[in-house]
């Protein structure tokens, strides 16, 4: 068990505009076992067996200071990859993460001793004949190379850096270590507004979520108009820019910025967004609702949906009447995120892509382009170090609150301890793969919970202490909201009927993919290839347990079997169908 909730190191002290809700502190929220915990388990056992010194090795040579005999690493790590040491700051980020949650010692001490080997880098500068504060894997001159648009090596140093400066920020919030904080403090930047606009042509990362100066123009104007310019972009570059704008309208209050976050995400769920939940292709978005026409072996990279999570969640704390964005939330990360950790990978590594393909196989493929696992020393991509945070973070967003109301997003076994009413709330459930949860209230008070209701349920039924409540509104796409005097030990019963339903792509409706309640189904073609999408007959669809997601279909004149995608290991499958007649009732 967790030990008692404490908040971070160092609180928050500003505060936003144009939201009513707040996000509990890490150290307030913590897993029980389930996939969920699972997930995190492997995470951690990872975190705690990699070697520093091997993290640290580009850091030490770069700065001129003894790499202590540690072995070089691979991939995207390599002294000779351009944007070496970008994965390092994830490390930190998880590291912290863990200890805020779980309180565990280990990850506390890595991060500190960390920061204080980047102090020493860093403190190295003069001696190397970099300025002060500059901090990398990869020489200053990258800096300069990029900020005069004479880069031709592939490099996003900026990219690299943000992640670094996020997480030594991520050390000092929730760990409290100075050390981090003094060497976050001392990496600045200095460009005029024109070298700027002509800098931010390549990746940065997500620095303006923390800096004004590094907002886009060419890609911020047409999203405040409200027009769809993604087409031909690098997906992975935009989504971060409108995490920034989102913080810059809580932090300014210009509604420009909370427009263009808007504007973003609705056109990138709504007509860039595979059926997982996961958007882009080969990296970049395509043309506005092509979906059928792009089902390959690299769609769907996990940094993109890792950071639509993040806007998600920036962009219902302004708007928390409405389950839309928390339904997306919940459907990318059960149908993409979950499912890209390998379950049977004790450090639970990762695919880079998820491949939509007929007959895809995650695992499988030509480096990282096929969706083949990561590594411990020899992959290091993007979506290796922001599947680190995802995994350590799968709390932060179950549960909100505003002064006098808890917020029930997600349908996930944890623990809930509401330290500023003195109330803990235990969630227990099978979700997904059962359609009931029950909220256990310890401690009497005066307050409301309100529990999302997602869109694509029918009939929800809220039961207090075994009394089904008739008068509560359980309308699907809002939240359910019970104002109760609460006595401990009060049990609330959320029932959500799951039925199946059909995904259509965009582009071409009788293409699909399908879906049980939350979870998007997929068939199990073993070793089998696929040269072509196979037809499925709809109402041959039946469930062969009553417990579980387990289906059988008749697809290509054969019977198939599917259960849940984030479920695929180790076979050949299948998402999309060619689809003809219609679902079966009360399947």
């Amino acid at each position: 068990m967790a030990s008692p909730a404490v908040g971070q190191a160092v609180a928050p002290i500003r505060s936003e505009t144009g939201t009513s809700t707040s996000a509990f502190d890490m150290s307030q929220v913590y897993l029980t076992n389930s996939r969920w915990k699972e997930n995190e388990k492997r995470t951690i056992n990872y975190l705690k067996a990699v070697d520093m010194e091997r993290l640290l090795y580009n850091f030490r040579a770069n700065h001129r200071l003894s790499t202590k005999g540690a072995t070089k690493n691979g991939g995207w790590d390599a002294p000779d990859f351009p944007f070496r040491t970008h994965a390092q700051g994830h490390y930190l980020n998880a590291w912290a993460y863990c200890y805020a949650s779980l309180r565990d010692e280990t990850c506390r001490e890595r991060a500190v001793y960390f920061a204080a080997e980047l102090a020493k880098c860093q403190a190295n500068n003069r001696a190397v004949g970099f300025a002060d504060g500059y901090l990398s894997g990869f020489p200053e001159s990258e800096i300069s190379a990029v900020e005069q648009r004479r880069l031709s090596n592939g490099n996003v140093p900026y990219y690299a850096i943000h992640k670094t400066m996020s997480g030594l920020l991520d050390v000092w919030r929730h760990i409290g270590d100075t050390k981090a904080r003094d060497v976050l403090l001392a990496m600045a930047g200095r460009l005029s507004y024109s070298q700027m606009q002509s800098m931010l042509g390549t990746e940065f990362g997500g620095m303006n979520d923390t800096a004004k100066r590094f907002d886009h123009v060419d890609v911020f104007d047409p999203l405040a108009s409200n027009r769809d310019s993604l087409s031909g972009l690098h997906a992975n570059t935009q989504v971060p820019k409108w995490i920034g704008a989102a913080r810059e309208y809580k932090a300014t209050g210009a509604t420009r910025y909370r427009d263009i976050a808007r504007n973003a995400w609705h056109m990138t769920v709504e007509a860039h967004t595979y059926a997982i939940g996961g958007n882009s292709q080969a990296e970049h978005f395509r043309l506005p609702n092509a979906i059928a026409q792009y089902l390959s072996r690299d769609t769907a990279e996990g940094c993109n949906t890792y950071n639509m999570l993040k806007l998600t969640r920036e962009l219902w704390a302004m708007d928390p009447e409405s389950t839309t964005y928390i339904d997306y939330y919940e459907h990318a990360l059960i149908n993409h995120l979950l499912g890209q950790q390998n379950a049977a990978d004790p450090h639970g590594h990762i695919t880079y892509f998820t491949p939509l393909n007929p007959g895809a196989r995650r695992g499988v493929g030509p480096q990282w382009g096929g969706g083949t696992w990561s590594t411990d020393y020899n992959s290091f991509w993007c979506c290796q170090g922001t599947a680190l945070e995802t995994n350590t973070k799968l709390m932060d967003s179950i549960y909100f609150h505003d002064n006098s109301t808890l917020f029930v997003n997600l349908f996930t076994p944890s623990v809930l301890r509401w330290s500023q009413r003195n109330v803990t709330i235990t969630q227990t459930t099978t979700y997904p793969l059962g359609d009931t949860t029950t909220l256990t209230v310890s401690n009497k008070g005066d307050w409301t919970m309100r529990i999302r209701i997602p869109s694509w349920t029918s009939k929800a039924e809220i039961s207090i202490n075994d009394v089904k409540m008739q008068g509560i509104a359980a309308v699907p796409g809002t939240y359910a909201s019970i104002a109760r005097l609460w006595s401990s030990g009060d049990v609330v019963t959320v029932r959500l009927p799951m039925n199946l339903r059909t995904i259509p792509a965009n582009d071409r409706p009788e293409i699909a993919a399908l879906a049980y309640g939350p979870v998007v189904l997929t068939g199990n073609y073993g070793s089998s290839s696929l040269s072509s999408m196979p037809t499925l007959a709809l109402s041959s669809l039946r469930r062969t347990a009553r417990s579980g997601l387990e289906f059988t279909a008749t697809a290509g004149g054969q019977t198939v079997s599917l259960g849940p995608f984030y479920e695929a290991y180790n076979f050949n499958h299948n998402v999309y169908w060619t689809i003809s007649g219609s679902l079966p009732a009360n399947v």
